[in-house]
């Protein structure tokens, strides 16, 4: 099978972990909308970018540690998923970080070449005295964030303000909400752009019938970012809308060849797989 060529991907979406919880846990305020209660599953994922240029891996999961304390199961470990996709994470020279929370920066340290792209706003946020409040605290993992911390240091993490492109084809989003610098990944395929919303919007739902998540930094700027990628699918400018936690998705795209076809699913041209380069 032949790689993506020039400014196309093949974008595969990748499950290394679910819950399973219930639905007045998951969306904000949940009796105002005079629903049942119920239970709803929620799936954890990492995105990988390939063509025939580049490997760029959009996100880091959660760590062992992470899904330990919070009760989260770990389904294989993201070092050993990306290695089974044929991604060689010593070699990956980009990593974009859609934002801070534990589940999106869990093995950043997994990436010992590569740069991280990150909102300034967001890493300006963590660093900030807000980010010890409880309500915010919860969603983080101290040590990652001096990781990530070490990382800025050491001159290995690209800021951005509001977006960034950081290869053809590739455009990051910021949108805030969910965290302030949250962001999205707009991806060119030979499917159409994929919009990879990350937690900007966790659910379909979210999206489709204005129902917040539970964990909001700025609830105006996540009805706005709703709005936003509902007019983006609307005008064509993306013609496919992966969420961040949904456990529907993998469902709604085609499964990842052979074995690799039950944890992941693709977008785009298939690949071989094959190691990540620069």
């Amino acid at each position: 099978m032949n790689s993506p060529t020039n400014g196309e991907y093949l974008v595969t979406i990748a499950r290394h972990g679910t819950r399973a919880t219930v639905r007045s846990d998951v969306f904000l305020n949940y009796p105002v909308y005079r629903q049942p209660d119920a239970p709803l599953n929620m799936d954890y994922f990492v995105w990988v970018l390939q063509n025939d240029e580049r490997t760029v891996v959009v996100d880091t999961g959660y760590s062992e540690h992470g899904a330990k304390v919070r009760g989260r199961d770990v389904l294989i470990p993201v070092a050993e998923l990306l290695q089974r996709l044929g991604v060689d994470v010593t070699a990956v020279a980009t990593v974009i970080v859609t934002h801070a929370h534990y589940d999106h920066i869990g093995n950043l340290d997994a990436f010992p070449a590569a740069r991280f792209i990150l909102s300034r706003r967001e890493y300006e946020f963590w660093t900030s005295p807000n980010a010890h409040k409880a309500l915010f605290h919860h969603s983080v993992e101290d040590d990652e964030l001096e990781t990530l911390k070490r990382l800025v240091e050491s001159g290995r993490v690209d800021f951005f303000d509001d977006q960034t492109q950081p290869a053809p084809g590739i455009e990051v989003i910021e949108v805030g909400g969910h965290t302030p610098g949250q962001s999205v990944v707009k991806v060119d395929t030979a499917e159409g752009t994929v919009l990879l919303a990350s937690d900007a919007v966790h659910y379909y739902e979210e999206m489709t019938d204005d129902m917040p998540f539970s964990s909001v930094a700025d609830l105006v700027e996540m009805y706005d970012a709703f709005a936003r990628l509902r007019s983006m699918l609307a005008s064509g400018e993306i013609a496919h809308l992966v969420p961040g936690h949904d456990p529907t998705t993998l469902g709604r795209f085609a499964r990842a060849p052979g074995e690799l076809g039950a944890f992941a699913s693709i977008i785009g041209t298939p690949t071989s797989m094959g190691t990540a380069r620069s």
